[in-house]
C-alpha cells in the first residue's frame, strides 16, 4: 500500500553542479525537497517509486542510469545502487527521473527504487490503472512510497519558456491548493489534457497518479513550496 508522497519539482536545475553559479537561487525549493522526501521515507517504506514524465513510458529497475551530461555536467545518477558494469550501461531515465534519483541519493536511501515514466497527455484512465499496480502491493511490497516529479506552468512570464499566458497563475493556484489540501476537490484527477499541453505542465500524469493510489482518509497534506522562479510553477508538497 502507498504510505506516504513527496511531491517536488524536476528542473535539472536543482541540482548545484547543472546552475552553477545560479544555484542559490533554488536553495529554498531544494530544502523543501529534502523536508518532504524526509517525511516520505520516515514513514518506512519498503519501495520508492520515482514518478515522472519522459519520452519512453515504463518501468526503470533499480540500478538504472541518468545522466546531467546533456545539461554539461559530468555527473551519473542511479536508481539506488548501480551495478557493477553501471558505467557502461545506456543512461535511461529522462531529466524527470534523473532529478528525482539525485534528490532520493542526497536524502541517504539506501533501499529499493524503482522508476516509472509516464508519457506526456496520457489519460486520467491509466493514470489509475498505473497507480493501482505501483501502489497496491503487486510488487511484492507491502509499504510503498511515492517520490512524484513534476512542475506545472511554464507561462507565469514573458521570459518563461512558454512566454506568458494569463491562465497560468490561476491554474497553478489550483494546483497548489490541491496539494496543500490532499486534493479532495479532485482537481489533479481531472486536470485537462490540452490545458496541460497549452501551458507546457509536466506534472499532471504523475500528480494524477498519487491522485488515484491516494487513500484521501486521514490524510495530512502540507504545501512546503510554492514559488514560479524562471516563470514556471514549482511545488513541494507532503502527503502522509
Amino acid at each position: 500500500m502507498l504510505v506516504a508522497a513527496a511531491v517536488c519539482p524536476c528542473p535539472p536545475l536543482l541540482v548545484p553542479e547543472v546552475a552553477a553559479g545560479a544555484a542559490p537561487e533554488l536553495d529554498a525549493a531544494r530544502t523543501a525537497c529534502d523536508e518532504a522526501i524526509a517525511a516520505m521515507l520516515a514513514a518506512g517504506p519498503d519501495l520508492v517509486w520515482i514518478i515522472g514524465e519522459g519520452s519512453r513510458p515504463g518501468v526503470h529497475r533499480p540500478g538504472a542510469r541518468g545522466s546531467f551530461r546533456p545539461f554539461g555536467v559530468d555527473l551519473d545518477v542511479h536508481l539506488g545502487t548501480p551495478a557493477d558494469d553501471a558505467g557502461t550501461v545506456e543512461a535511461t531515465l529522462p531529466p524527470s527521473l534523473s532529478v528525482g534519483a539525485w534528490l532520493l541519493a542526497r536524502a541517504g536511501w539506501s533501499g529499493e527504487v524503482r522508476g516509472y515514466e509516464l508519457a506526456g497527455g496520457r489519460s486520467a484512465f491509466d493514470s489509475l490503472d498505473g497507480a493501482w499496480r505501483l501502489g497496491d502491493g503487486r510488487t511484492g511490497k507491502e509499504r510503498v512510497g511515492f517520490l512524484v516529479m513534476g512542475d506545472g506552468t511554464a507561462c507565469r512570464t514573458v521570459k518563461a519558456p512558454g512566454y506568458l499566458d494569463e491562465r497560468a497563475e490561476g491554474v497553478d493556484a489550483r494546483i497548489a491548493e490541491a496539494l496543500r489540501t490532499g486534493d479532495p476537490d479532485h482537481y489533479l484527477a481531472g486536470l485537462d489534457a490540452d490545458l496541460a499541453r497549452e501551458l507546457k505542465i509536466s506534472g499532471r500524469g504523475p500528480w494524477q497518479m498519487l491522485n488515484a493510489a491516494w487513500d484521501k482518509k486521514d490524510t495530512t497534506a502540507r504545501l512546503l513550496y510554492e514559488d514560479a522562479p524562471y516563470g514556471v510553477g514549482y511545488f513541494v508538497a507532503s502527503w502522509t
